[in-house]
C-alpha cells in the first residue's frame, strides 16, 4: 500500500473578501512536499480562514495558490480529495457519545466507500472480505501509530467514550482519523490552545514527525515553534482583516459538497 505523497504549498498575494470584510489577505508562502507551516496569529485575525482556503474548503477571492499542482481557487475539489482536516471546530468534532473504537470504524468505512479512486472502488467489492477488512485494520494502525495514540493505553481501550478523553488525547485522535485516508496535506485548526507548555511541545513533535514522514503539515497556532515555516495572519496598520463567523464558514464549507 503507497505512503502519503506531501504537497507542495505556494501562494502569492492570497486573500479572501467576505460580507464582514478581509479574513485575510496579502499572504505569502512556498514550500516543498513535507513541509511544517504554522499559520500563526491573534484569534479573529482569519487563521482557520486561511487553512480551510489552501485545503480547498473555502474559496479565495484574491492573488494566487497552487497546492501539489492544482490551483486555487479553480481546482478547490482536487485540493480537497488530496488534503484532510483535523481538530477543526465545526468540521471534524468529535462525537462525545461514540467511542474510539466506533469513530475509527466508521473513518474506515468512509475511506472505503468514497476516499478510493473509482477503478478500486468499483473492484472493492470484489475483493475478499478478509482482504478489505485487513487493509482497513493496517490504515487504522498505521494512522494511530503517526498519531502517537495507543489504544491499550486508554482507561477502557477502544471502548473509551471520546467524553473521558484528555484534551490531548482527543487531539491525536481527531488527526489519526484524518490520517486514515493518508493525505498529501494535513491542516490542524486550534494546535496549542488551552494546551499546557509541555502539551504544546508534544504536539509539535507530533505533527514535525507527520511532516518528516512524507505528510505536508499546516497547522493554525498562536505561536510559531522553531523549524516551521511561518505565515502570518496578523493584520498589518493599513488593512482591516476580521474572522468571518461561524455561520459564513459552515456556509463556505456547505458549497463545497464535502468537509
Amino acid at each position: 500500500m503507497d505512503g502519503p505523497l506531501g504537497l507542495g504549498v505556494t501562494a502569492r498575494d492570497f486573500g479572501l473578501e467576505g460580507p464582514r470584510g478581509w479574513a485575510f489577505r496579502g499572504v505569502g508562502v512556498d514550500t516543498g512536499p513535507g513541509s511544517l507551516i504554522a499559520v500563526a496569529g491573534p484569534s479573529g485575525s482569519g487563521r482557520t480562514c486561511l487553512l480551510l482556503a489552501l485545503t480547498g474548503r473555502m474559496r479565495s477571492t484574491e492573488g494566487t495558490a497552487t497546492v501539489g499542482g492544482a490551483t486555487l481557487p479553480r481546482q478547490m475539489a482536487a485540493v480537497r480529495r488530496a488534503s484532510a482536516l483535523a481538530h477543526v471546530p465545526g468540521v471534524t468534532d468529535l462525537d462525545p457519545a461514540l467511542t474510539v473504537g466506533e469513530h475509527l470504524l466508521e473513518r474506515a468505512l468512509l475511506q472505503r466507500r468514497f476516499g478510493t479512486p473509482l477503478k478500486d472502488s468499483l473492484r472493492g467489492p470484489l475483493r475478499p472480505r478478509t482482504e478489505r477488512a485487513a487493509e482497513g485494520k493496517l490504515r487504522i494502525d498505521s494512522a494511530l501509530a503517526a498519531a502517537g495514540l495507543d489504544r491499550e493505553a486508554l482507561p477502557k481501550g477502544s471502548r473509551t467514550a471520546v467524553r473521558d478523553l484528555e484534551r490531548l488525547e482527543a487531539l491525536r485522535l481527531s488527526v489519526a482519523l484524518a490520517l486514515v485516508g493518508r493525505p498529501g496535506l494535513l491542516g490542524v485548526d486550534d494546535t496549542d490552545l488551552k494546551l499546557s507548555d509541555a502539551e504544546r511541545a508534544e504536539i509539535w513533535a507530533l505533527l514535525t514527525s507527520i511532516a518528516q514522514s512524507g505528510t505536508t503539515v499546516v497547522a493554525v497556532c498562536g505561536e510559531a515553534p522553531d523549524g516551521a515555516v511561518r505565515v502570518s495572519t496578523r493584520p498589518t496598520d493599513t488593512d482591516h482583516t476580521s474572522e468571518t463567523d461561524d455561520k459564513e464558514t459552515a456556509d463556505a464549507l456547505t458549497e463545497t459538497g464535502r468537509s
